[in-house]
């Protein structure tokens, strides 16, 4: 099955299973997505995450981070979407909830946080926010 949009499915997918408490969940496999998990595991958000070969695409099966039987997640929102994109200008890159969150940019250095496109001094699409 294709779809539309695995940014959003992957972002759906984890917001779910946090709502359920899952400690893991499966989504379909792809650069982009695979791009974003390493940021959220750099940034503590979650445990670990693997790509299972099951089929041509593959997925990755996400370990979910609990603190105190409280997820690391609170929040996962997502800014551009394919009817409407959000670019944001080097001097522009948001500051999520005062620096506590972070803001995954994909730029054209590659898909970076918010703190590294500043130091970087570039702009982008704005992804998604997490804190």
């Amino acid at each position: 099955m294709s779809i539309s949009d695995p940014i959003a499915n992957a972002l759906t997918n984890i917001r779910n299973a946090i709502h359920a408490k899952k400690e893991t969940l499966d989504v379909p496999a792809s650069k982009f997505v695979g791009k974003m998990l390493e940021i959220f595991k750099a940034d503590g958000y979650i445990e670990d995450f693997r790509l299972m070969k099951n089929n041509t695409q593959g997925t990755f099966k996400i370990y979910l981070r609990y603190i105190n039987k409280s997820s690391a997640i609170i929040g996962l929102r997502r800014i551009s979407r394919p009817g409407l994109r959000k670019y944001v200008d080097n001097t522009k890159v948001p500051h999520v909830l005062n620096g506590l969150g972070t803001a995954v940019i994909s730029t054209s250095k590659g898909v970076l946080t918010d703190r590294e496109a500043r130091k970087l001094s570039v702009g982008g699409e704005l992804i998604c926010y997490i804190w």
